[in-house]
């Protein structure tokens, strides 16, 4: 009688196990895959800012510029209280290479002058989004707070207009001058024109060229407000600010004025062509 061949369960195992081990290791077979199925990336981590450090707020301004911005410094005669109000009053702060800024204000026999210059320099601790983009973010919540009047196309400036714009009285159609002191005797801001009101409204009455505005040429992105209060006083001060953003710093510059006496209001281009020029050299500075 034959005996049946007889073929252990074991043996049957192994050599499945080894043909399996040697198909694919033929001429034309795949390698296996390296990453073990996993087919997922990494997402790009967004870039830092161009800025790492921040220029020093109370060394931002030369002594020529403060003598132009606070004239009342000349006036001192004590050289060491002179030195005091060039060398301005920093504000509190604790990184200066995240935040800094300086206040300088000085009295004059005409007006006292106030500026204050600020440096901000943003950084995401978000991965996905970059010092940049949270700097736009930050500025822009800026210039939508500031609630800028819709812009208007340039007009000429008439005697009129122009009075306004330094203070001045302006006629109206029944003849009367009502000088903006009175208009606004409740002591609320207005704009360039010193007249209250609806943007459309004060726009008529305000050069296009010194209503506050977007800015065209300074820094990534900048705004200008110029707005007149008469406070608690009958004399109205004017304070202009100047907002700029350059990459992932945001540069703040508040320049007012409020004369002695309450003749006449601060002379709007005067100011802001001084502040403008003082944001110019800051981007200067910036950029050096």
């Amino acid at each position: 009688m034959q005996r049946k061949a007889y073929v252990s369960g074991a043996a049957v195992l192994l050599a499945a196990v080894l043909a399996g081990c040697t198909s694919g290791g033929g001429v034309g077979g795949s390698p296996p895959d390296s990453k073990g199925g996993d087919t997922g990336t990494t997402a790009p981590v967004a870039q830092p800012g161009k800025y790492r450090t921040l220029p020093e707020a109370c060394g931002a301004a030369d002594h020529d510029t403060l003598d132009t911005l606070l004239p009342g410094i000349q006036e001192g005669t004590d050289e060491a209280q002179q030195e005091k109000a060039y060398a301005g009053e920093a504000t509190l702060t604790y990184d200066t290479d995240r935040r800094d800024g300086c206040d300088w204000k000085v009295a004059s026999a005409a007006a006292t002058d106030h500026l204050f210059v600020d440096f901000e320099r943003v950084v995401s601790y978000d991965n996905t989004v970059s010092d940049e983009s949270k700097a736009e973010e930050l500025y822009a919540a800026k210039q939508t707070a500031a609630d800028l009047p819709e812009p208007t196309a340039s007009t000429s400036a008439s005697p009129s207009a122009s009075a306004s714009a330094s203070g001045g009285a302006t006629p109206s159609p029944g003849g009367s001058n009502t000088g903006p002191a009175d208009d606004n005797a409740g002591g609320d801001n207005v704009d360039a024109s010193g007249t209250p009101g609806s943007p459309s409204a004060s726009a008529s009455q305000t050069p296009a060229d010194l209503q506050s505005r977007v800015l065209e040429d300074l820094g990534d992105e900048a705004f200008l407000d110029d707005k007149l209060n008469t406070g608690s006083s009958t004399a109205q001060q004017r304070t202009v600010t100047v907002v700029f953003r350059t990459s992932n710093a945001i540069v703040t510059i508040e320049y007012s004025e409020q004369p002695t006496s309450s003749a006449s209001a601060p002379d709007s281009k005067e100011m802001q062509d001084r502040a403008l020029k003082l944001a110019q050299k800051l981007t200067s500075r910036l950029n050096g």
